[in-house]
């Protein structure tokens, strides 16, 4: 489902961020681009609103994977009453720390698909957002010998990859690397 006024969501994300910012006594800039142009990923689905960040307290941003990122947007998310299938329609980032994590969840996806193929066994993931979770599914989607399934509840939900015709319980997710 579409944002209904984007310029408007735009400017209550702007609001949001200058106190924040002013509040938190952080050193960032940002620019929020509505309707941001297609990328070459035909796996990432265009957000209706791209945030990016920049500044001083980048790096600050970034730590723990990216947990004030998440929060950020999350808060963004939280004031826009937005349904959870709309949350992919907003979009924060920070020094592209967006297109990193993807390739690294890529190839995480891949060690993972070879993995499961060497000892026959599942492979669970760490807990992650449901936007990183589609993208694992999605770059595993093509391997006829592999399934992918979610698992957990909430914020731990995680993504398991099992052999095809594999019969039995999920495993436990692996250990969070964010804390």
């Amino acid at each position: 489902m579409p944002i209904e006024d984007k310029v408007a969501a735009a400017r209550r994300i702007s609001e949001l961020l200058n106190g924040i910012i002013k509040h938190g006594d952080f050193r960032l800039k940002y620019r929020i681009i509505v309707d941001p142009p297609a990328t070459d990923d035909e796996d990432v689905q265009r957000p209706a609103i791209l945030v990016e960040l920049s500044g001083t307290d980048s790096p600050l941003v970034l730590e723990q994977g990216g947990e004030l990122l998440r929060s950020f947007e999350h808060v963004a998310l939280e004031m826009l009453r937005l349904s959870p299938d709309e949350h992919d329609q907003i979009l924060f980032d920070c020094q592209n720390f967006r297109t990193a994590r993807n390739k690294e969840l890529r190839l995480a996806a891949e060690v993972a698909a070879e993995r499961v193929r060497k000892t026959g066994t599942p492979y669970p993931f760490a807990p992650m957002s449901s936007r990183e979770r589609r993208l694992v599914h999605l770059a595993l989607r093509n391997f006829e010998d592999l399934r992918t399934e979610s698992a957990g509840e909430a914020l731990q939900r995680y993504v398991v990859v099992y052999p095809k015709d594999y019969a039995g319980k999920p495993p436990a997710p692996a250990p969070s690397r964010r804390r």
